[in-house]
């Protein structure tokens, strides 16, 4: 063998050493995720959660990051939640003491959370009362449900501050068809809160009935926001509408459809997946 052909077999051994340890490089999630859901209490919430769940795994291919979904709120524990830097919410929220410490452990160590709709719901006699005080008017802020629109219809929202949620994000854009909902406490009196969306004005009437109190005609109305003490961020979108009124439950408007209110979903768990603890 001569020196040149050896000097071609060990140059050939270094680059697909590098390519090689490049490639691995990439393969590396820059941040994983976990997402919980229940997927059992109201069709509208349960096809977010299947829709949600198609959705991120492409997101994560496309983006690097790892998604991992699961309906066992057991794993809502230390051990578990250590491997992973965003914790989802997608429809529920814990309900054992257990859970609920983990969670709120994990926050004040600087873990991420991103929550939809309805794993803010808390309402007095109903299956979800206001039981957790720093989850609802700590963490969230936002206190106990107040009351909702009806229909689920598209709204006109605006983006109150820029952040890096709202980058690239048109000033106001119409979202997916959605159950809106109002709350007890006022966000804009919490200096912890930063509202990134809410609904502008142009959007009411808003809500179809038939009731008339499930129609807004004003009023101010936050959709996304963040609390400045954690890597939180909470988006009210998260219900598809379904066709009750024919009792088929099938899916009329599909969340992640809409390309705008997707990419900001996408850049908030980015956001969350790259900002330092």
């Amino acid at each position: 063998m001569n020196s040149i052909f050896r000097k071609s077999i060990v140059l050939l051994f270094i680059v697909a050493y590098f390519t090689g340890l490049s490639q691995s490089k990439k393969d590396i999630p820059k941040f994983k995720v976990i997402a919980f859901y229940t997927a059992k209490n109201d069709q509208a919430h349960i096809s977010f959660v299947h829709e949600a769940n198609k959705w991120f795994p492409k997101m994560a291919q496309e983006n690097h990051f790892a998604y991992d979904s699961t309906s066992n709120w057991d794993n809502l524990n230390a051990k578990f939640l250590a491997k992973y830097q965003i914790v989802m919410f997608l429809d529920t929220r814990p309900e054992t003491t257990a859970q609920r410490e983990a969670f709120e452990n994990y926050m004040k160590k600087g873990g991420g959370f991103m929550g939809f709709h309805f794993s803010a719901f808390a309402l007095n006699d109903s299956g979800y009362p206001q039981n957790w005080d720093w989850y609802h008017n700590t963490f969230l802020g936002s206190g106990e449900y107040g009351s909702n629109t009806w229909r689920p219809t598209s709204a006109i929202l605006r983006i109150e501050n820029q952040h890096p949620v709202t980058k690239n994000i048109p000033k106001t854009f119409k979202s997916s068809p959605n159950e809106w909902y109002r709350w007890s406490n006022d966000l804009t009196k919490n200096p912890n809160i930063e509202i990134l969306v809410a609904i502008d004005e142009s959007s009411f009437p808003l809500g179809t009935g038939p009731k008339q109190n499930e129609i807004w005609h004003s009023g101010y109305y936050p959709v996304v926001w963040t609390n400045k003490n954690y890597k939180m961020l909470y988006i009210n979108m998260g219900h598809n509408d379904i066709d009750y009124e024919n009792k088929t439950n099938k899916t009329l408007s599909y969340t992640f459809e809409n390309k705008t209110e997707s990419q900001l979903i996408l850049n908030g768990l980015l956001w969350l997946g790259n900002s330092k603890k």
